[in-house]
């Protein structure tokens, strides 16, 4: 006679279940015309991990993370998101309506090396742009939380100038505010320190430093490698638009395998 398990049992047996990844990626593929950018790409992004990719310029890295929210419609392969298929290929090549795709981006923001914040809004009124005209949130609620945010970040005192009257670094950090005010499940982050002046790096870096420590799940392309060695639970080493090589930070830059990134650790090293 089958007898039901315990709910003690049953809740531990739940517990040590593997979590299903927040984000899978399988045979993605990308091209522009006859360039073929990534080249059956598999990727897993587990809840509340922070996920690193290194490698050299061209490799395929940021089209790779724009195909992760569909700033770029990829070309095949298939895309998981929270349980969610967002384009799969089986036959032929299919992807979600855009309007849910749209409401995944809001879910999945992405940080930008160049800032993108309206010039003609002040730094409070960038941080509640998404959560009011896309997530239709109430507009007290949204300035409440935008607040509370830039506070977070050092930005209080500056809710009311505009981008134009900010240091490189400070607008990074405006964008970074931004995007946690989507409230997302992923933020995702191209070369976020490649547009600013070295003397203002420090800052922005400590403030993504914090989303980890927060337990934030973040996707981190960069050129920073003390700082993918010091944050990332996983690294990807993108080139030649496949991921060559994983692992830990240990792995990656310790232990290399393949010549390829040995080439490359060398010449960032050198």
């Amino acid at each position: 006679m089958n007898q039901m398990m315990p709910q003690t049992d049953r809740l531990q047996a739940e517990s040590a279940a593997p979590k299903r990844p927040l984000l899978q990626i399988q045979g993605l593929k990308k091209r522009f015309g006859q360039f073929e950018v990534l080249k059956s790409v598999d990727l897993q992004v587990e809840e509340g991990k922070v996920t690193f990719l290194i490698g050299p310029s061209g490799g395929g890295k940021s089209t790779l993370l724009r195909c992760m929210n569909f700033l770029e419609r990829p070309s095949g392969g298939t895309i998981v998101f929270d349980g969610l298929t967002l384009c799969r290929e089986e036959g032929r090549f299919t992807c979600a309506p855009e309007s849910s795709l749209k409401k995944i981006r809001a879910r999945m923001p992405m940080v930008f090396q160049h800032f993108n914040l309206f010039s003609h809004r002040t730094v409070l009124e960038n941080v509640i742009e998404g959560p009011v005209f896309v997530q239709r949130r109430n507009r007290a609620e949204a300035i409440s939380d935008a607040e509370d945010i830039l506070r977070r970040v050092g930005l209080y005192d500056w809710r009311d100038r505009y981008p134009g009257q900010l240091s490189g670094g400070q607008k990074q950090r405006v964008a970074i505010a931004r995007a946690v005010a989507m409230r997302p499940d992923i933020i995702l982050f191209d070369e976020p320190t490649s547009a600013l002046d070295p003397e203002l790096v420090a800052g922005v870096l400590d403030t993504i430093k914090s989303l980890a420590d927060e337990g934030r799940t973040m996707v981190v392309v960069t050129h920073e490698m003390t700082f993918a060695r010091r944050l990332a639970d996983t690294v990807h080493f993108v080139c030649d638009g496949v991921i060559a090589e994983s692992g830990t930070p240990a792995q990656v830059f310790d232990a290399p395998k393949s010549e390829r990134l040995k080439n490359f650790m060398g010449s960032i090293l050198r």
